[in-house]
């Protein structure tokens, strides 16, 4: 069972954002020649690196959800300029949109366990549920309606 890694996505206020955002690098990285790979860089390594490596994603937290995930095929230990250790979490550029959950914040990243882990929304459904505007959204779930 993959083991997958759960991160607030600062500064993005909506699933489509992340996807603009991330579609931009990857444009950005074609015109460089660089590999069309996402990768966020963090302090700390997942020590559990074996387990989210056999199918983890790693899940985005969007204004107080989670709300997307992308596949997560590489996890790179470096060090930068200063001595540092870090990580790159190396992804696929594709995000994808999950059941909306709420998650209150925390800092840096934590594990999700596969049963743990909202479900993608299907086609018809990402299209209609992420289409709406967010505070609609979040309203209908607070009532249970979503």
């Amino acid at each position: 069972m993959p083991l997958h890694l759960i991160k607030l996505a600062v500064g993005c206020d909506s699933v489509k954002e992340l996807k603009e955002w991330v579609a931009e690098r990857m444009r950005t990285a074609k015109k460089k020649g660089l590999p069309q790979r996402h990768i966020h860089i963090t302090r700390m390594v997942p020590k559990r690196d074996a387990e989210i490596l056999a199918g983890g994603s790693l899940y985005w937290v969007i204004k107080g959800e989670i709300a997307a995930r992308e596949k997560i095929i590489g996890i790179e230990p470096f060090r930068d300029k200063d001595g540092i250790g870090r990580c790159r979490i190396v992804m696929q550029p594709k995000v994808i949109s999950v059941s909306p959950r709420p998650m209150r914040p925390f800092q840096g990243w934590r594990y999700l366990t596969d049963d743990s882990a909202p479900a993608d929304l299907g086609k018809s459904a990402a299209g209609s549920i992420a289409a709406m505007p967010e505070p609609m959204r979040r309203q209908l779930r607070d009532l249970g309606l979503l």
